[in-house]
């Protein structure tokens, strides 16, 4: 058995295998045809009898941020993504590979059941933001099918989806942000009231003289779901929807009232880092590898018209997620902290922006190019257990898109 920095290479019988370090899946293997007798003979004592085989030459760089390299990137995995759409319109979150070639191997990495709303909207907001409309675009149908499953979920009262899980806001207010951008994206007046109707529900939901969190008005409040509340009512203020403004001052409040003078932003007060699930999640993926909640404020913030010269805990905050870039390593990967620190970041620019999206090369690197996975991510990540596959590759599509779009810009 021989490690390195990227590889595991095991020996068995006569075949050795590669294997990828971080998700121990298989890479390649080769079968020494006469045995491992056929290997070259070693001189007594010249090499330890333990050794296997030499170690590989160093991996090459990882690839260049380059506009043409993340477009190739995006164009592959919104690929992957509309290959594995429902005909309905939805994203299986947990049936998602239902539509591969099974002779090819199907995808691996299932999430919950519960959450195909937040995944479907988090898919249509991937295909929204690569310039993909219900009326123009490559993939228009993808997202006009989206759109109409979305809409087809949403009850009396204006709520996306069912009560079903314990956090099904969260489902709501992302599907709710993706509506918004749809409808005022195409011009779809037809989709408006739909819209409108999931901003009401979010107002609804809302706590008195305070923000959101997982029930309805229960006096509970936290920062990951007040964020996705704030986008969805941001995007729906600036396409012309009816938005409470009480409602984003009391948003701004709120993380005023989480934030600490250094700038990390806690999840339901100051100091306190992002939630895991019960068990060994936290021990798997420490909270310390990242700034989630720090994250999702500071992208919030610049949502609300802050900015760093009238408010400079801004750049605080952006420091403090300077210090932790994305880095594919075991109990680093998390998909939604990567999103929301790249969406911050781009807000802030300078030298923020340039060394957060360089090192945003590392989901170049690691996106799958083999079989029915590619074009996809590994879900490997913190909260990927929960939304699978789907969830990690649409988040991630929604990162690299930020940084084709900065590229873009400075190429005009």
């Amino acid at each position: 058995m021989v490690v390195t920095d990227r590889f595991l290479f095991v020996l068995r019988g006569d075949v050795l295998y590669q294997l990828d370090v971080y998700t121990l899946r298989v890479l390649n293997t080769h079968r020494f045809e006469a045995g491992p007798a056929a290997l070259p003979q070693r001189a007594p004592g010249s090499v330890s009898e333990t050794a296997v085989v030499e170690p590989p030459p160093p991996p090459p760089p990882p690839p260049e941020m380059t506009p043409e390299a993340m477009s190739a990137s995006i164009d592959l995995s919104l690929t992957w993504l509309a290959k594995h759409q429902d005909d309905e319109g939805k994203w299986d979150c947990d049936g998602f590979f239902k539509h591969d070639d099974v002779a090819g191997g199907v995808c691996d990495g299932p999430g919950n059941a519960t959450h195909d709303v937040g995944v479907t909207g988090l898919a249509l907001l991937a295909f929204l933001g690569n310039g993909n409309t219900m009326r123009s675009g490559p993939h228009k149908d993808t997202v006009r099918m989206a759109v109409s499953w979305l809409r087809s979920q949403q009850g009396e009262d204006g709520l996306i989806g069912v009560r079903t899980a314990r956090d099904f806001i969260y489902d709501h207010a992302i599907a709710t942000f993706a509506l918004c951008e749809a409808y005022g994206l195409s011009g779809h007046e037809t989709l408006k009231p739909c819209a409108q109707k999931a901003i009401d529900y979010l107002e609804s939901h809302r706590n008195p003289y305070s923000v959101w969190r997982y029930q309805p008005r229960d006096n509970d409040n936290d920062t990951s779901v007040t964020t996705w509340a704030v986008l969805a009512l941001e995007s729906g203020k600036f396409f012309g929807l009816q938005v409470n403004q009480d409602a984003l001052k009391l948003a701004a409040q709120w993380y005023d009232q989480v934030t600490s003078p250094d700038g990390r932003a806690g999840y339901t007060k100051q100091g306190e880092g992002s939630s895991r699930l019960q068990g060994d999640h936290g021990t798997r993926f420490p909270v310390e590898h990242g700034e989630t909640m720090t994250a999702a404020a500071l992208f919030a913030r610049f949502c609300l018209g802050q900015s760093p010269e009238k408010t400079p805990i801004l750049k605080a905050s952006a420091d403090l997620l300077a210090s932790k870039p994305p880095k594919w390593e075991p109990g680093h990967v998390d998909a939604v902290y990567w999103y929301f620190g790249t969406y911050a970041m781009y807000q802030m620019g300078g030298a923020h922006w340039t060394n957060w999206s360089r090192a945003l090369g590392t989901l170049l690197e690691h996106q799958r190019r083999d079989g029915n996975a590619a074009g996809s991510w590994d879900p490997v990540g913190v909260w990927d257990v929960t939304g699978g596959r789907v969830f990690v590759t649409a988040l991630d599509t929604l990162s690299l898109e930020a940084s084709a779009r900065e590229a873009k810009l400075k190429k005009k």
